[in-house]
């Protein structure tokens, strides 16, 4: 549904992407990671034919975005990270304003905006003045917009911020909901959302690509030992060095309260040894867990391998 092939995009002398090449299939979720100035919004913006890409093509929908770019931009519902809306507005009318541009005739417009109204948690809200709104309820107002022609596609940048917790999840749980008619590539900051939400996270940092897979399959592939974290009621002295003469044990970092994170051989399971390693020294079990490597810590170590590479 999207598809690039090596994207190249310079801005003067600066080359913001390179060789970016990518797929997204029809119905997928996908998140679209890096830090500030990777080149996340102008894939993204080459995508909505905001700007043309210096080298490369790209697809949506089966539409070329440069040659092709009014029938792509039709399959688009794109929500940027700062969304343009008129403040003086009523949501109704923008909505109206909206469907009109995209030449939407008056029964589908009366369909489609109880829909997104409904859908965007709005309905209470519909003539409220825009400017008027809060944060979250602006960016309810973006997506209500994005997605008001029905679109096949779905480009989001950054949706849930300036939501409080209980709006992010209600959003999490709409684009979740959405797959069933919609493909969505959305781009966030927030790594637990995108590990929550996507089915598939791919990260790019200097303008490359440096990852492409579920969160679960990234862990894996760069996960150097397994963790556990036990507590432990009354630890004795020395209890880091006689842990690691568990034959498995790698290293024993202290946290905090009684508790260590142990590291042990990628694909050992030592739980049963811990415990009773544990229990014959009496220091009292109170906890003992894997501790799984999240998103973030995936993240966090992609892009720092990365800014070391010359």
């Amino acid at each position: 549904m999207i598809r690039c092939e090596g994207l190249t995009k310079y801005y003067g002398n600066h080359q913001a992407i390179a060789d970016v090449t990518l797929n997204v299939a029809e119905g997928e979720i996908v998140g679209f990671l890096g830090p500030n100035a990777a080149g996340k919004t102008t894939t993204m913006r080459i995508l909505t034919s905001f700007i043309p890409p210096s080298g490369g093509r790209a697809e949506v929908a089966g539409h070329d975005v440069v040659t092709d770019s009014l029938n792509s931009r039709r399959a688009i519902g794109y929500l940027p990270e700062t969304s343009s809306l008129y403040r003086d507005m009523r949501i109704t009318e923008f909505l109206r304003f909206c469907a009109g541009l995209r030449g939407m005739g008056r029964a589908e417009t009366k369909e489609r905006m109880d829909y997104v109204l409904d859908t965007c948690g709005l309905q209470n809200r519909e003539e409220s003045i825009i400017g008027t709104l809060s944060l979250g309820y602006r960016q309810r107002v973006g997506l209500a917009q994005a997605l008001l022609h029905d679109p096949p596609v779905l480009i989001l940048d950054e949706p849930t911020v300036g939501l409080d917790p209980n709006q992010i999840i209600e959003v999490r749980n709409l684009i979740k909901s959405l797959a069933d008619r919609h493909t969505v590539m959305l781009s966030t900051h927030i790594l637990p959302e995108a590990q929550m939400t996507c089915q598939r996270v791919i990260i790019i940092n200097h303008g490359r690509i440096i990852a492409e897979d579920t969160p679960e399959a990234l862990s894996s592939q760069i996960r150097e030992a397994e963790t556990l974290l036990i507590t432990l009621a009354s630890p004795g002295e020395n209890v880091e060095r006689q842990l690691l003469d568990l034959p498995e044990v790698v290293s024993v970092r202290p946290t905090s309260g009684g508790s260590y994170h142990l590291d042990t051989a990628v694909g050992t399971d030592i739980r049963a040894q811990i415990a009773e390693f544990v229990v014959k020294h009496g220091w009292g079990l109170l906890e003992l867990r894997p501790v799984e490597m999240t998103l973030e810590d995936v993240f966090r170590q992609l892009t720092t391998e990365e800014e070391g590479v010359e």
